[in-house]
């Protein structure tokens, strides 16, 4: 069984966010990064099917030299090797261009199943997957919640909307892209940050495509007040009074 996980580097919680002077995306110069919550959920998952099976399990990032800080967190939790798609541009790309970097990364190793984690923390659109898996011509199921392997197929519960669960049943090779709290997370040991050392990241290079989105404005959330005096009868202030609150939510 060999398994690929896409894991993404986003910006810490804890880290202060500055938007760009381009107003496009944060200034990342001296902030602090962390791999993205939802992909910890597919790496751990990943691991964990790797223990009940056997095979080997590949960590795949994209993006530019720093990101193979979250790569060598994942050899050090456990995977067996990684693969850096280098392109510094790929921090401001879309769906479909991190998708398509990540996919022909990842094609020729002849995988039976990737993991990817249902969204980002930054941009939480839960495409890149998606798209992936249509580029490779893969089946694919979202919102897992549960996975088990048998018979060289895969069996997963989605989740649905209003607490319903849908179980699934698909071939390999597949694609899933993998809920928070689906599995309790293990953490780095020494022995894993020594090992992982050792292991391979290998480096390949993203073929150079314009994103087909892209951010007009990203700012912070500018607050404003504004007084209006509303005039006329009783029942005239009353009716724009209740329409106003309308208008704000808070009615």
């Amino acid at each position: 069984m060999k398994i690929a996980v896409c894991v993404k580097q986003v910006l810490s919680r804890e880290a202060t966010i500055r938007v760009n002077d381009q107003g496009t995306w944060v200034r990342d110069a001296d902030a602090q990064f962390e791999i993205n919550e939802p992909d910890q959920y597919a790496l751990e998952e990943a691991l964990r099917l790797k223990e009940q099976h056997g095979g080997e399990v590949i960590a795949v990032s994209a993006g530019p030299a720093r990101v193979t800080q979250v790569l060598r967190e994942a050899l050090a939790r456990g995977a067996d090797r990684a693969i850096h798609v280098g392109d510094d541009a790929l921090v401001e790309g879309d769906a479909f261009v991190v998708a398509a970097a990540l996919a022909e990364a990842i094609r020729p190793e002849g995988v039976d199943l990737i993991l990817t984690g249902l969204q980002s923390d930054d941009q939480g659109f839960g495409q890149v997957g998606v798209v992936m898996a249509e580029r490779l011509g893969m089946p694919h199921a979202t919102i897992i919640m549960d996975v088990s392997l048998a018979d060289g197929q895969v069996r997963v519960k989605r989740e649905l909307e209003g607490g319903w669960f849908q179980w699934v049943t698909l071939p390999l090779p597949t694609l899933l892209t993998i809920q928070s709290g689906i599995n309790q997370l293990r953490y780095a040991t020494l022995k894993g940050i020594m090992a992982a050392k050792k292991k391979e990241i290998r480096a390949v290079r993203a073929e150079g495509r314009a994103s087909e989105q892209r951010i007009a404005r990203l700012y912070v959330p500018e607050k404003s007040k504004q007084t209006r005096v509303l005039e006329g009868s009783a029942a005239e202030i009353a009716k724009e009074l209740v329409q106003a609150l309308r208008e704000a939510r808070v009615i």
